[in-house]
């Protein structure tokens, strides 16, 4: 068995920070109301080449205004994933996550959590990528990277994209009810909780 963790709403409780922030780049750019939940899960790429197309100029302000949030965020935990990576780690279990966030985001992450880099035997980041999720690409280098099968690997995930992408992976795929309501994704997943309180390995093997 191998686990591939997505970070936002996975290991980190980011979600609504993000919200926050595209309901203001919506709403400052675009004049469109409530756009976090509109771009839900879509990475930065695919954000500009849907909605900011051409507007090259406000591209370039809302990375570095997205940079300053970032720096300034609070990348506090999912209830419980703490202990079950903990537990996974104990058990044996490789770990990777698996996330459409760059280098620079992660940096930050790092200065808050560097524990993570030592429950993970790898991180995965956009860099690593040649294409977003939905696409499967990401969770299968992430199988190749740690040795694992579709068959054998579990992947954690939240966003549509993202559970998406485990499914076309053919992965396992447990969702997480911390971005859509749990009636949203419950028919893509094997199983969903709202966090990981109370979960562990033999919730799934």
């Amino acid at each position: 068995m191998i686990a591939l963790f997505d970070l936002d709403g996975v290991i980190t409780d980011t979600e609504f920070q993000y919200s926050l922030f595209w309901n203001r780049m919506g709403k400052d750019y675009l004049g469109l109301e409530d756009f976090g939940k509109t771009i839900k899960g879509q990475t930065l790429f695919q954000i500009f080449g849907k909605y900011y197309d051409g507007m090259l100029k406000e591209q370039a302000e809302i990375v570095e205004q997205l940079d300053e949030f970032e720096r300034n965020m609070s990348y506090e935990y999912i209830p419980g994933v703490h202990e079950f990576m903990t537990g996974l780690k104990e058990a044996g279990v490789p770990m990777a996550i698996v996330t459409s966030s760059n280098e620079p985001k992660m940096k930050n992450v790092r200065k808050t959590h560097p524990e993570l880099w030592e429950l993970a035997d790898a991180v995965l980041t956009s860099e690593h990528f040649s294409r977003s999720k939905p696409d499967p690409e990401c969770f299968l280098k992430g199988m190749e990277i740690l040795g694992g099968t579709p068959e054998d690997t579990y992947v954690f995930e939240d966003s549509l994209h993202g559970i998406n992408a485990g499914r076309a992976s053919g992965a396992h795929v447990i969702g997480l009810a911390t971005t859509n309501p749990r009636e949203t994704i419950e028919p893509l997943c094997e199983t969903v909780i709202d966090n990981f309180i109370g979960f562990s390995l033999n919730c799934i093997v």
